[in-house]
Parts: structure tokens; sequence; C-alpha cells
């Protein structure tokens, strides 16, 4: 140590390099909620290049980062565990997949080379982001010193020196800095921390380490490296906001909860059924917020929007009121302006962001999920308010017919078949326990899982529609294996983690199957082939694009896409990366399968061809539209008369002021 700080004079200092301090600070932050700590950054991804490996690199290896260091004396609690990944994307999914399993209160860091190892960070950071969901990424930056102009994979841009690839990461960053001084680490982590634990601003963070920053020496303020805890908030609403709100919902006839994330981010599950057994209301649920209440809870009628039931989408059309609680109002969920019809439809908001809070002119209550729900439950007890039994019969008889409707689509009459999606998934749902976690994010399953799926625990459904990034659902089940492990011991296996995938979403990213070999996780691998994209397929047909382009064929002879099926064996792929496969051709032979999987103690896939469905046994069709812009002008008779059905739905869109 040298006797004095040149940023805090008379305080003791330590020498490091500017990696070396950054990855002993990380390891000693903190979260607080409700009484509970845990580590703020409790591991890093990374892939090593010529701009992290002497830095970040070798600071990882000063930490002692193996997976082990937990716990324990001489500074085991404040060792960095290294995860190795194997695509710079892939291991940002893995840490969001992480951070949402952890309730937002733990978070990954990501350490990636400069380039293309940077660039490779943009579309995981804009997912995090849109999500809100908290990732330290690390990129390694050109030199700031420049003895050398330009280096290897620098981007030269004529009009400003000071540019480079990772300003790409800023618009899809919730903070972003550069750290050009070793000094500037201090303020710059500090404001990093921040903003990972702040629950109304969380999402990506970027810190671009210039290489040769990295590596340079400082005398560190030995309070840098104190234990530090952020306090994540619980923000209660506004005393005007509420009794505004109180009014709002004692004078609805009709009045519709919007179940969001937040819910889960805020831990207000059993709020929330204490809400709905005071009023009755009912509670629909976007993909974010599937899971606020059990399937078979009475007040749950399913999801909302375009990929939502029949019952959710009736009553969201006749409600006086819609109560959006932790939502984002996305266009699913709006049916992109059309689903709330009522003339005299109201919004009441509550959110933990006011920017989300004031969405379609609301009533906003902005407070978090937990603390505003028993704020207007308090208000609202002793005044009398309960929603009309018709009401509630209306919805719960609707729920029950829907239910057949379920049913029907899971029903599967010859075991000897192939499957359909629909059946697969109802095969699944009947080995499922609450234990069971399934993760997803695009194709046609979201649309499928939305409809159908019986959620049956606040965290069994993940999936990823925010941002509806293919190549999401293995890494994230990775992200979630690690943070269901943290909090297994000796006596309890980890849960079941189910990633679902169909082909096209395999070929996306399948690389971190290998990282879940090498970490003998787990993970459940579920592989629909239907040969081609599926949910663009059958969207591109309902636009008049006539599903070009969209299937996995060989060339026919006037050059298009109509010949057989490509001899892809994704199975054997999947083995070639370590997984233990296991086919499934009919019926019987997935229920087998999946049962298999299921318990097994190591990463396993089940593999199985689908059937196309037919209209009796396919998935119930979309309950509410959503705007894909058609064609204005077209030859081809598809285009026209598709054209003719957008403009007919669009003229339903409202404004909501």
């Amino acid at each position: 140590m040298s006797p004095t700080s040149p940023a805090n004079p008379g305080c003791p200092t330590r020498r490091l390099t500017t990696a070396q301090a950054l990855v002993a600070f990380l390891a000693r932050q903190y979260t607080e909620r409700d009484g509970r700590r845990q580590r703020l950054i409790s591991a890093t991804w990374g892939i090593f290049g010529h701009g992290n490996v002497a830095g970040i690199g070798q600071a990882l290896v000063e930490a002692g980062g193996g997976r082990s260091g937990s716990g324990g004396a001489n500074g085991a609690a404040h060792r960095m565990p290294y995860l190795q990944g194997r695509n710079e994307q892939a291991m940002v999914h893995a840490a969001v997949g992480y951070a949402r399993q952890s309730g937002r209160l733990s978070a990954h860091a990501v350490t990636t080379s400069i380039g293309p190892g940077a660039t490779n960070l943009v579309t995981g950071a804009a997912l995090a982001t849109i999500n809100r969901l908290p990732v330290l990424l690390l990129p390694g930056d050109t030199f700031a010193t420049r003895p050398a102009d330009p280096v290897l994979q620098q981007l030269e841009v004529e009009y400003a020196g000071d540019v480079s690839v990772n300003d790409c990461l800023r618009p899809v960053s919730r903070y972003f800095d550069r750290i050009t001084r070793p000094e500037a680490l201090i303020p710059a982590a500090l404001q990093a921390m921040r903003v990972l634990a702040d629950p109304a601003g969380t999402g990506a963070v970027t810190l671009a380490l210039p290489q040769d920053v990295q590596a340079e020496a400082y005398d560190w303020p030995e309070e840098f490296f104190a234990e530090r805890d952020w306090h994540v908030r619980r923000p209660a609403p506004d005393t005007h906001e509420l009794e505004a709100a109180v009014r709002a919902v004692r004078s609805a006839r009709r009045p519709l909860i919007v179940a969001g994330g937040g819910i889960r981010h805020s831990a207000a599950e059993e709020t929330l059924a204490a809400f709905t057994a005071a009023t009755r209301i009912p509670v629909a649920s976007t993909q974010a917020g599937k899971g606020a209440l059990r399937h078979d809870h009475p007040a749950d009628v399913g999801g909302i929007g375009h990929t939502g039931t029949a019952t959710a989408d009736e009553l969201a059309r006749t409600a006086d009121l819609v109560i959006g609680i932790g939502t984002r109002f996305s266009d699913f969920t709006t049916a992109s302006g059309t689903l709330f019809a009522n003339p005299a439809v109201r919004f009441l908001h509550l959110n933990i962001t006011g920017f989300d809070a004031h969405k379609l002119a609301a009533l906003p209550l902005v407070a978090d999920a937990r603390a505003g729900l028993e704020a207007l439950t308090a208000a609202l007890a002793g005044r009398g308010y309960r929603v009309d039994p018709a009401y509630e019969t209306e919805y719960t008889g609707a729920k029950e017919a829907w239910e057949e409707r379920v049913e029907a689509s899971f029903a599967t009459p010859d075991p000897t078949a192939r499957p359909t999606q629909t059946q697969v998934l109802g095969l699944l749902d009947a080995l499922a326990t609450e234990d069971d976690i399934l993760i997803n994010a695009a194709g046609s399953l979201p649309g499928d899982l939305h409809k159908l799926w019986r959620t049956r625990s606040r965290d069994q459904y993940h999936v990823e529609y925010g941002y509806s990034c293919m190549g999401y659902e293995i890494p994230a089940a990775i992200g979630v294996l690690l943070a269901d492990g943290a909090r297994t011991g000796p006596d309890r296996p980890r849960r079941p983690v189910w990633a679902l995938v169909g082909d096209g979403t395999y070929l996306m990213n399948p690389t971190e199957i290998v990282t879940a070999v090498q970490e003998n996780l787990p993970l459940k691998l579920l592989i629909l082939q239907n040969h081609g994209y599926a949910s663009i397929g059958g969207l591109s047909e309902s636009v008049g694009a006539e599903g070009f382009g969209t299937a996995y064929r060989h060339r026919d002879a006037d050059g298009g896409f109509t010949g057989p099926p490509l001899p892809v064996d994704l199975a054997a792929n999947a083995a070639s990366l370590g997984l233990r496969v296991l086919h499934a051709t009919t019926v019987d032979d997935l229920r087998t399968a999946l049962s298999e999987a299921r318990d097994a103690g190591g990463p396993t896939c089940v593999y199985v061809e689908t059937e196309t469905p037919d209209t009796v046994s396919g998935p119930p069709p979309a309950q509410a539209w959503w705007d894909v812009p058609v064609a204005e002008t077209a030859s081809r008779p598809a285009a026209v008369k598709a054209r003719e059905e957008y403009d007919r739905q669009v003229a339903a869109r409202r404004r909501h002021l």
C-alpha cells in the first residue's frame, strides 16, 4: 500500500490496475430489499481477446475466478466467479435470464474484447433495457493514449477521434461511460451500480474500457473497496394520485386489471391476489405478467391482446376502466390500439416509472407495484367496493369455456400419430408441476403459450417478448439454472428448466449448449422441428407475402424455395455439442421422452418433428388484431385481399385521450 490517495489525501490506498480495481469493487457490491441482502454482481461472463485478456482477464484470475467463490474465509466471499461463454450476445442473454430469475436483485457482468466482441453485445443490451433487466457490460475499447493509431479493429471516424464501435451501445444502455483514466472509474462505477439497482431505471449498463487503461496501475483509496449496500426502493404512491385511483375504481362497473412484468419484479403476486379477493376484478396478463395469478385462480382470465384468450380480449373490449399494473402497454397488449373499444374506457396505471404510468392518457399511480397495490387495497377497504356479481359470473363462465378450447387443443386422440405443436405443449403441461420453468422468446410458440399454458407458479412462465429475440432461450435457461442453483442446497435438486425452441430459433444461437455441458447444468432443451419460420410464415400468408422466404426448403426449378425440406439434422447437431438427445416420433414417444428428460441430472435434449395442425386440432386463432402494414398497391391477388382486410382493421384504431 502507498500512504496516501490522490483522490482522498490521507486515506490508505491499494495499488492495482484499473481492471483489478473494478473486479474488486464489483465483488463488494450488494443489494438489499425487504431485509434480504445479496451480491449485486455475482459472476462475470467473458470471452477474451486482445482487448480484455490482459486487463479484465488477468484481473479475474487475480480474483479467484472459479465457480466456487461465494463464501468462506480468506477473502473467498469477495471472489469473482467466471463463466465461459461462446457468443457475446448469448452471454448477455444468460445474464438477463439470471437477473430475471433473481428478481432483478442480483446480476451478472459480461466482458468482451474490442471490435466484433463489443458490437455483438448490442442485441443483448437492447433486450435487457427493453425488458428493464439489469446487466453490466464491460467491453474492451481502443487505446485511450493512442500510441498507435489506428489499432486492430478500430473504427476510424473522420469527424470524431473519440468515437469507437462501443458507441453503438449508447442508445441501448441505461448508463454509458468510457473510462479514459483510471481515476475516472470511481464515479463511473458508483453510477453504474446506482442504475443497476434502480427499479425504475435499470437495464443494460456499459462501462467501455480502453485496453491500455485496463492494465494501468493506480493508487486506489481503500474506501472504494468497502462493502456497499444499494437499497432497492419500494416507493409508495402520492396521496393525491391514490385518491384519484380510488375514485376511478369505485366508479367502474366493468374494470379489468392488466398484469405486467412489474408485478413479478416487485414480488407483488400475493398482494395482487389479496386485491382481487377483495374486489373480484378480473386479471388479464401480458407475456411478462403471466403467472401473476395461478391459472386456476378464479380471477385469472389469461393472456391479453393479439396472443391473448377470448375471455380476456372480450373483457378488454367492454371494460370501462383498465388498471395496468407494471406494464408498458405494447402494441401486442393493446392490439395496436384497437382492443379497448368501449367509448367510455379510461385507464389507471400503477407503475414505478412515470413514463409508463402516463401512457394512454391514464390516471397515473407512480409507485412500486406491491406498495401501490397495498395502498390501493387499504384505501378501498371499508368503502364497500366489489364488482357486480353478474360481472363475476360472466367472466368465470367465459374462463370455463376457454378451458374447453385449451383441452381440445391439447388432446391427443391418436397416440401413434406425429404430434402437433399444441399437442407437444399439452404433453408438457400434463407433466409439469409448479417447480418447472419454461423459457421461450420468439416464433409461433409465444402465441400458443400465452393463450394455452397453465401457469402454476409466479416464475414458471419465462417468455421474453419485449424484444422477442430468437436465440434467447438456451442461454437464458443457463442463467435461470445458475440463479436457481445459487439457492439450491444438497437436499434440494435444481428445478426443471425447459428451453423451448423451433428449428429457426435453434439455428440462430445453439452455441451455449457447450456451456451447459461444461457446467453440467441439467438443461432440458425441447426442439420442435417444423422446417422453417412457422410464425412469420403464417404472418406472411396473412399480409399477402405468400410465405416467401419462410420455409427451410431446397430451391425449385423456378428459383423459389418450394423443394423438399433441407436435410438438416438438428438432433445430430445438438448431440455433437455434447447433449444427450432423445428422439420422439409419435405422441407416445414424446410423452416418454419428456418424462425421461425431466428426470435427467445432466443436459438433455428432446427432439420432435411436429405435424401441421388442422383447424380443429390447432391452437385457437388470434383473438385480437396486430398492425403489420400491408402493401398499399400490389398486382398479386393475395396482397390486394390482405390490404382490404388491413384497411378494415385499422379503421377501428383509436387514440386514447
